[in-house]
């Protein structure tokens, strides 16, 4: 899809292979394990900053980003009962293999310049976020996002 085209360009089958991949894959994952989590485990989803500010240009991902918010919101309440608590990690930009595939060259050197702290996070610095979510001391937590968007905010 180009820029110029917008919704236009999003083809059905295009958003059907990133609402399967994102959201579809999700939805299966998490019911084949909820029969397995016992009271006290707990869900950790990936959303994006993508579900607070979203990209024209990646509408059908940030469209998908946004559903996992609120899938996670709504299982983290029907779950409660069952003591399962359910949160996300909403990643901002975050150097992956998917950026210099996905970007084009010249904004690969801008990519994260824009957050506060200047650059792109590396994926070591989110590991902490689903460590502290899946830890005893995230026992009161539930239904919620952490950020780890280099100070922008969600």
């Amino acid at each position: 899809m180009s820029q110029d085209e917008g919704l236009r360009g999003i083809t059905t089958g295009q958003l059907d292979r990133v609402l399967k991949t994102n959201v579809y894959a999700l939805f299966w994952i998490t019911r084949a394990a909820l029969d397995h989590l016992p009271r006290g485990g707990a869900i950790i989803n990936t959303t994006s900053i993508q579900a607070f500010e979203p990209s024209p240009q990646l509408l059908d991902y940030a469209t998908t980003k946004a559903a996992i918010l609120n899938f996670t919101q709504g299982l983290a309440q029907q779950l409660a009962p069952e003591g399962i608590r359910v949160n996300a990690v909403a990643p901002g930009p975050i150097w992956t293999p998917l950026i210099p595939a996905t970007m084009p060259d010249e904004k690969i050197e801008q990519f994260g310049a824009d957050t506060p702290l200047g650059r792109a996070g590396q994926p070591a610095e989110l590991a902490p976020a689903y460590v502290f979510f899946a830890s005893q001391e995230a026992s009161y937590i539930t239904g919620d996002r952490l950020g780890v968007t280099g100070g922008r905010t969600l």
